[in-house]
């Protein structure tokens, strides 16, 4: 009756085993570290840069507990991991590794192309890592870190936004031939002058026809010039700057891969503001220089002509033009005037030609830039495009391919001469986008190391006490029953914490609670367990058919009661943001570790110690109530 088959014993002795390994990394702590990344689009760590970092650390006489070489999808990394275990205070070690990879990589400091941060690294064993097993993030209120609120420039936006307006209206006269005296922007405005009221007309009935973001006004003139005055609507401004504000949260979740922080909060606050949290970052003001760092993203066509090379050759840069190098240090001439920038970009893929099949990057263009892109290449067929990458004022070109046919439709693919990892970067670089809008951050709160750590042991021990003092009260009360119920309690908990770390899910102040709502609610359950058997204990039933009933018994009231918990955190799930939602992902999983422990967990050990007595004739499940017969017959 109350005996499990061999193999359910070894599935459920299988979970444990799991849930005990990736528990495991938790207790391991973090040791200071280094980290070093990309400071530049057009700069990749490479297996090289390993070899200079650590030449770099020899030079110094630091000897490294690690350096690892991490392949990402965004970017790869460097991490040198030092000696000590310590929570979050930046020691000597770290400032003096620091200061000799900066030196190494970096020959010009103000112009950076590697970015070396102080970080920390879990001290995890190999056999751990090998197998996935890594420690769960902790958040901001536990970790401690750095708390920004950045405010969004909108007026730049829009101001960025009627000047791409004011080009394309240009484009869009000239090819319906239709003649203007002056196309000027005035504020976010634009005006068009006209030396006619016919012209004016024409005018007019194509930017209705073809301009539906435009408010068109038509101001009363008896002559020249006749004017077209064009603003944005307010659907186009809202459209600007909701765009603005998913583009630089965007560009910020790839900033925040150089600095390793583990799952950063990056979210909207208002209509023009974003709130960046990063836990566990040492280096504030790396993090400050990451964060407000601009990136642009220019279309230009190459001047290769003879005089301007002439020109190049002595020294000089040609009138109308602009110098720049590429990917490997060479001068290239470059006309000022844009055609494209980012915000004209959708997607950006590596492929393979499919006649030659030479490594390409495929672009996808928006509307507005596939017509810009299919006039240019119409008449600039057989020169160069530069594609230019530009940060904190200084450019540098990507790629320059030649144009060899008009291309439209908005699909363009670069070729040539391209390995397969650089075509791989290229995209990378173009997807990974720039600011829409400039930013700067308004507010900085520093939250220390010894407040996380604080909340960290004040949460700990609150849940150790409370779980202590349950365990000795339901030993005493249940006696064996008790015994098992805590035991049942502890691999709930082992459980809930090996979930959080297979999923790699944030713990915060508010999921500290959650467990401790979750172990509530664990020892709820086999409160309802043993006091089930015991009744049926009271009406006369046989100890192994009391087993048998008590738990079936209590497993209708179980489940229902943590469908009804596990409807209202679904809901915060759903609806709640922050600390709410974190608060909801560790009570929902916490529902199903606590079902499981309490029902097959304890009934698992149970039948071990129990099941296999044929004659059974008592349980040790503390003193159990029955009323005086004569006292029951006399009333």
């Amino acid at each position: 009756m109350n005996r499990y088959p061999l193999w359910k014993y070894i599935l459920i002795g299988i979970v444990l085993v799991i849930g005990l390994v990736y528990t495991l990394p938790n207790f391991y702590g973090e040791s200071p570290a280094v980290q070093v990344t990309s400071g530049k689009a057009t700069v990749k760590v490479t297996e090289q840069t390993l070899a200079q970092v650590e030449s770099a650390l020899n030079a110094a006489n630091l000897k490294p507990n690690g350096v690892f070489f991490e392949q990402g999808a965004q970017q790869n990394t460097i991490r040198v991991r030092l000696d000590g275990v310590q929570y979050h205070f930046v020691t000597e070690e770290q400032l003096k590794a620091r200061e000799a990879i900066d030196h190494a990589l970096n020959s010009d400091p103000k112009d950076p192309t590697h970015i070396v941060a102080l970080n920390l690294v879990p001290n995890t064993p190999q056999w751990l890592l090998s197998i996935n097993a890594l420690p769960m993030y902790l958040g901001l209120d536990l970790r401690g870190g750095v708390h920004f609120l950045l405010q969004v420039d909108m007026r730049a936006a829009i101001t960025k936004r009627a000047e791409a307006i004011a080009a394309d209206l240009r484009t869009q006269l000239r090819d319906k031939r239709i003649r203007h005296t002056g196309i000027n922007r005035v504020g976010n405005d634009v005006e068009i002058s006209f030396g006619t009221a016919e012209e004016r007309e024409r005018a007019n009935d194509l930017l209705r026809n073809t301009q539906p973001d435009l408010v068109l006004t038509l101001p009363e003139a008896t002559k020249a010039p006749f004017i077209i005055h064009a603003a944005l609507s307010q659907r186009a401004v809202q459209n600007v700057q909701n765009y603005a504000l998913k583009q630089n949260i965007s560009t910020l979740h790839n900033r925040i891969n150089e600095l390793g922080v583990a799952e950063p909060v990056i979210a909207q606050q208002g209509a023009d503001r974003i709130v960046v949290q990063l836990p566990g970052v040492q280096d504030t003001a790396k993090a400050k220089d990451i964060l407000g760092r601009t990136a642009t993203l220019e279309v230009r066509l190459v001047d290769d002509s003879p005089e301007a090379l002439a020109q190049l050759a002595q020294g000089n840069v040609p009138f109308g033009d602009e110098r720049f190098t590429d990917r490997d240090g060479r001068p290239i001439l470059v006309k000022r005037r844009v055609i494209l920038t980012g915000e004209n970009l959708n997607d950006a893929q590596p492929g393979f030609d499919s006649q030659t099949q030479e490594p390409t990057v495929n672009l996808e263009l928006d509307n507005r830039g596939a017509r810009i892109f299919q006039e240019v290449t119409r008449e600039n067929v057989g020169r160069r495009m530069a594609i230019l990458i530009f940060e904190k004022g200084k450019g540098e070109v990507v790629t320059a391919p030649v144009i060899r046919q008009e291309i439209g439709g908005g699909r363009v693919q670069i070729s040539g001469q391209m390995t397969t990892i650089e075509a791989t970067d290229t995209a990378l670089v173009l997807r990974a986008g720039s600011l829409a809008a400039p930013m700067e951050i308004v507010e900085e709160r520093l939250i220390g190391p010894s407040l996380g750590e604080a909340n960290i042991e004040a949460g700990f021990r609150s849940t150790l006490y409370g779980f202590v003092v349950i365990a000795v009260f339901m030993a005493v009360y249940y006696q064996v029953f008790g015994i098992v119920s805590a035991i049942s309690l502890i691999c709930n908990v082992m459980m809930l914490i090996a979930i959080l770390s297979l999923l790699q899910a944030t713990l915060t102040l508010p999921g500290i609670a959650a467990i401790a709502l979750t172990l509530g609610m664990a020892v709820d359950s086999n409160v309802l367990i043993n006091e089930r058997v015991r009744e049926e204990l009271r009406i006369g039933r046989l100890p192994q058919t009391a087993i048998s009933e008590g738990y079936d018994r209590a497993f209708n009231t179980i489940l229902d009661s943590n469908i009804t918990s596990l409807i209202a955190g679904l809901a915060l799930l759903i609806f709640g943001s922050g600390p709410v939602r974190g608060f909801a992902v560790v009570h929902c999983l916490g529902i199903g570790t606590s079902i499981f422990t309490s029902v097959i967990v304890s009934r698992a050990l149970i039948n071990l110690i129990y099941g296999r007595k044929k004659k059974l004739t008592a349980v040790h499940i503390g003193q159990i109530w029955r009323p005086d017969p004569d006292k029951a017959n006399a009333k």
